[in-house]
């Protein structure tokens, strides 16, 4: 799911929620939308594109992407910049599921 500015707060405040801030030009970010699609069903994924998102970006002070954030009940729980290979990411949704 691609967020707006206008919903972001909305889809980040319940559960565990990863959010991948990608652009489409980006090489790196497109393999890392590969790993993302192979793990939709472990955790709520959603995507930003900076380019016209540019607030939440600076909001959430991301200056290279891919960036992935992992917001737990509204909360920024972690943030990797930089492609994450899928077992990472499984065991960083894994740590923090409870």
């Amino acid at each position: 799911m691609e967020l707006k500015n206008e919903n972001f707060q909305e889809e980040i405040k319940t559960g565990l929620v990863l959010v991948d801030f990608f652009a489409t030009w980006c090489g790196p970010c497109k393999m890392q939308s590969a790993v993302l699609e192979e793990i939709e069903n472990e955790v709520k994924i959603v995507k930003v594109d900076v380019d016209q998102h540019e607030s939440l970006a600076r909001e959430y002070s991301v200056m290279s992407i891919p960036t992935l954030i992992l917001f737990k009940d509204g909360a920024v729980v972690t943030k990797n910049v930089g492609f994450m290979p899928k077992q990472a990411l499984l065991s960083l949704i894994e740590e923090n599921k409870n």
